[in-house]
């Protein structure tokens, strides 16, 4: 007879019992200590929580599909909407083996930093007004601020102070707006740049500007209604302060600046997302408030999913919904313990938006999707993310040290539950114009072309 140390449900209770008492990432041992020494996850998590096979007794198993025959046996590993998805709407999604090495649930650079910091001492802490600095002082250096966060501001800082995780990051995005019959309402393109001001991995500010977080900008390349139109969003290292918006529309000819505070409408006609959902931090910290964890259980979500560097253009196929086109096709893994973090507008009193719930896996740190919840508190959109190293077999696109493969998101299902609407959003590899997504920029260059008001307009005459 054997004797099992760790019964079925072990894992579950501790994890309960851990929330309650503020505890550290981990069952077995600290999940922090093992990501310290770049050890095995197997070492912090019982079987039940490191495979799906093992948590529903074989019911679901790696290699299986998740469909409306089987979902119910994983309900409580889904986030709401996409159970609904798969039991009513003919989602079904792959499931994937749980990923046990931390060095690919990052990019390269992000991670060593964050290495390298845990050697040197160097920790996060929140200044007076709460934003993040340095154990050492002054604005943080780069890498993960909290590895092992216990509080709901500290799990919101890893996703607030450095988006992608690199010091620049260009994205060739598209955007299919699927209709609830099943038809494509609006197929958009555009490039979506983000440059890190500060919190970047040489840990110094990037032409000396201290004051700035990141810029961002967002250049439209089709359909031809909205090409030329272009936004730069200027980001205060101050969580506090708004982020100061200029756009150029074409129709105009001129650069305008736009009201910041007013961030829950479409950027564009049709599409389901607002600029506060991306990265579940799309405002200033400071401006949402009430963090709260709420949860830390498993859950099967797009952690560590496959880039599609074998499909043109990198792009997934689709399915589900009446013309089976309204997903895409994506795989999830089930990551051993998540934190359901809830947090609210506080900053804008008007906002359409009562509450918002994110999905973090605590291996590296990122959410895998946000659902946002009206003022009646019914369930609005979610903003389910899906993340991966971008290397398939022997195709590979390499990140900024030319060796590494690149990490990032590779594809979005922005779902909004109460309309059937979907934004069906895609990581390209290039949009129409020659723009390419590009991880190895020469930043000086690319601050040039895409984060001046200047550059504004010269992208909205090409």
């Amino acid at each position: 007879m054997i004797i099992k140390k760790y019964d079925h449900d072990y894992g579950r209770r501790q994890l309960m019992k851990n929330l309650a008492a503020g505890a550290a990432a981990g069952v077995l041992m600290p999940l922090s200590k093992v990501f310290a020494a770049e050890g095995d996850l197997a070492k912090v998590y019982p079987d039940e929580l490191m495979s799906v096979s093992a948590y529903t007794k074989g019911k679901v198993n790696e290699g299986d599909y998740l469909n409306a025959d089987n979902v119910d046996h994983v309900k409580d590993l889904l986030d709401p909407i996409v159970f609904d998805q798969v039991k009513t709407m003919g989602r079904r999604i792959l499931i994937r083996p749980t990923t046990k090495d931390f060095s690919a649930m990052f990019p390269a650079e992000f991670y060593e930093r964050t290495l390298s910091n845990l050697r040197d001492g160097v920790s996060a802490v929140f200044d007076k007004n709460g934003n993040v600095k340095t154990n050492k002082g002054g604005n943080w250096t780069g890498g993960l601020p909290f590895p092992d966060p216990r509080t709901g501001p500290e799990v919101q800082a890893n996703l607030a102070m450095s988006w992608g995780r690199a010091d620049y990051n260009q994205y060739a995005v598209q955007d299919i707006v699927v209709n609830p019959d099943g038809s494509t309402a609006y197929d958009y393109e555009f490039i979506w740049a983000e440059l890190q001001m500060e919190a970047r991995m040489d840990g110094k500010a990037f032409m000396g500007k201290d004051d700035l977080i990141r810029l961002q900008t967002v250049f439209f390349t089709s359909t031809q209604d909205v090409a030329g139109s272009s936004f730069l969003s200027t980001w205060y290292y101050d969580q506090r302060k708004f982020p100061d918006l200029y756009g150029y529309l074409p129709q105009f000819r001129r650069v305008r600046q736009f009201p910041t505070n007013q961030r829950f409408e479409p950027l564009i006609p049709g599409v389901t997302w607002f600029l506060t959902d991306p990265w579940a931090a799309g405002d200033p910290m400071l401006t949402w408030g009430d963090y709260k964890i709420i949860a830390r259980k498993p859950m099967l979500g797009g952690f560590n999913a496959k880039w599609n560097g074998d499909k043109d253009n990198w792009q997934a196929d689709t399915h589900g919904g009446p013309q089976g086109t309204t997903f895409w096709d994506t795989d999830f893994e089930m990551a051993p313990e998540v934190i359901i973090l809830e947090s609210k507008p506080t900053g804008y009193p008007r906002a359409p938006v009562g509450r918002r719930l994110a999905y973090i896996d605590v291996r590296n740190n990122m959410y895998c999707g946000n659902i946002r919840f009206d003022r009646q508190d019914k369930p609005w959109v979610n903003f389910e993310t899906n993340f991966g190293q971008y290397k398939l077999g022997d195709k590979v696109e390499y990140g900024p040290d030319g060796k590494s493969p690149a990490w990032s998101w590779t594809n979005i299902n922005s779902f909004d539950a109460q309309t059937g609407r979907n934004s069906r959003i895609t990581h390209n590899k290039e949009n129409k114009g020659g723009y390419k997504s590009d991880f190895r920029a020469d930043q000086e260059k690319a601050y040039s072309r895409y984060f001046t008001q200047q550059a504004l307009q010269r992208l909205g005459q090409v």
